[in-house]
């Protein structure tokens, strides 16, 4: 039997793509193994947000051929749409697929023989379709949770993102088909399904929808389980899906809610479709209507005009938010967005210190959530045994949870006090070994 590895960079919705490839791969006869190990086909699904990305594209595809310099190398993702000519001329890549196309690979290769050169096969992203892989485990497929991919493409015009440009317009998935999906995940065991997208709060157009009547829908499908928000743009979090959230114990108490810049000014040079005073109404009115709600956010230090006055006021801005973590970016110049030629350039020695900046706010501010949950019992579901007889798992709020390792836990919904916590990960005792919601 031939053998297929596949490796993921960059999001959520990368990861849920990357098991709707492999899928493909099963049933054409392929095994799945892990990446490190030796295979007759390589898949690499890429990421264009960094530079980093790109730059870990090459490096991911020199790590194949080293495990077999005779493997056939497929890329695809993001970068394969945006820049094919590139990848093309990778030492070693035998294919290069769209973001259209890599929901057909078998359509475009009937030989996995390696080539001297090249082979593309990329779609205009105005052509880009909306097939929709729905489901890839968090780590390893241990059927605890899932990623459903709901959405795709972005109507949005942020200045910094290329995203846009290699998915296209937004487009949903048609809604009875979303329930049809859910219940196929449960059925296989997942008891965590994150609603992944590129834009998932955009979720609705064409499809006579919005996210919030598809979360009404998901929410009255039978079972134990509960739903879990990738992400979702902080104009799209909605008054309703914030008292839905309060009131289902089948929707996780956490967000991740992208705030990018804390500077009035970078946001409107960003194209934001908020204020600073928006987000922070909307962080205190979701903070108090659920209580102990686990919050994300998305920064960008080093944006085109971010002088030490700016880089303050984010400063400033993110300190007095009873969020629980950030996720810190340092700003990359990215081709065909508008910021690569906005005056203001910051150095890059300078952007990676105010990332670093950041990131301790970061841990403050994770320290503090979890310092504060000391004593309160959270539902756990649990997910695997690490090598150092540990279990770990996450609390709907989002809160990484160690327990020495007991298999009656695995895949079940715990309740759990919390205890103590080492900055990192939080500890505490079993409560309660099932968790009904449904």
């Amino acid at each position: 039997m031939k053998k297929v590895a596949l490796h993921t960079l960059g999001c959520k919705l990368n990861f849920s793509e990357t098991s709707s490839i492999g899928r493909q791969f099963i049933n054409n006869g392929f095994e799945i193994v892990d990446f490190n190990k030796q295979a007759d086909v390589y898949v690499i699904n890429t990421c264009t947000v960094t530079e980093n990305a790109e730059r870990d594209c090459r490096q991911v595809v020199r790590r194949a051929l080293r495990t077999n310099p005779e493997a056939y190398v497929l890329v695809t993702g993001c970068y394969a749409q945006l820049r094919p000519d590139e990848i093309a001329n990778i030492e070693g890549v035998d294919i290069v697929l769209g973001s259209r196309e890599k929901f057909d690979v078998f359509a475009f290769i009937d030989q996995f023989e390696k080539k001297d050169l090249a082979c593309i096969f990329v779609s205009p992203t105005e052509d880009l379709s909306t097939e929709f892989g729905f489901a890839s485990s968090g780590e390893g497929d241990n059927r605890t949770r899932a990623y459903f991919k709901i959405q795709d493409g972005c109507d949005y015009k942020c200045t910094f993102c290329t995203i846009p440009l290699a998915r296209g317009g937004s487009r949903s998935m048609d809604p009875e088909k979303a329930v049809d999906k859910l219940s196929e995940l449960l059925d296989s065991g997942y008891k965590e399904i994150i609603l992944t997208g590129v834009n998932v709060g955009d979720y609705g157009k064409k499809v006579d929808s919005s996210f919030y009547k598809l979360l009404l829908k998901l929410t009255d499908v039978p079972g134990n389980f509960r739903l879990r928000i990738s992400s979702i743009e902080p104009n799209l979090l909605t008054d309703p899906i914030l008292e839905l959230t309060a009131g289902s114990e089948k929707m996780a108490k956490h967000f991740h809610i992208p705030l990018q810049s804390g500077s009035p000014t970078i946001l409107r040079l960003m194209q934001r479709r908020y204020n600073t005073a928006y987000y922070e109404k909307l962080i205190h009115r979701a903070t108090k209507m659920i209580p102990n709600l686990g919050i994300g956010v998305d920064v960008i230090t080093g944006f085109p005009g971010e002088g030490e006055k700016e880089f303050t006021e984010t400063h400033h801005f993110l300190l007095g938010l009873p969020v629980s973590y950030f996720h810190v970016f340092t700003y990359s110049e990215r081709p065909r967005t508008k910021a690569i030629n906005m005056p203001g350039i910051v150095d890059v020695t300078e952007r990676k210190r105010r990332t670093n900046v950041l990131r301790i706010v970061s841990q403050k501010k994770k320290n503090e959530f979890f310092s504060k949950m000391i004593g309160k019992e959270v539902d756990v579901l649990f997910e695997q045994t690490n090598h150092g007889g540990s279990m770990k798992g996450f609390s709907s709020e989002y809160i990484k949870i160690s327990h020495p390792h007991d298999s009656t836990l695995t895949n079940k919904f715990t309740k759990f006090k919390i205890l103590s916590h080492d900055g990192e990960q939080c500890l505490g005792e079993v409560v309660e070994k099932e968790l009904v919601t449904a």
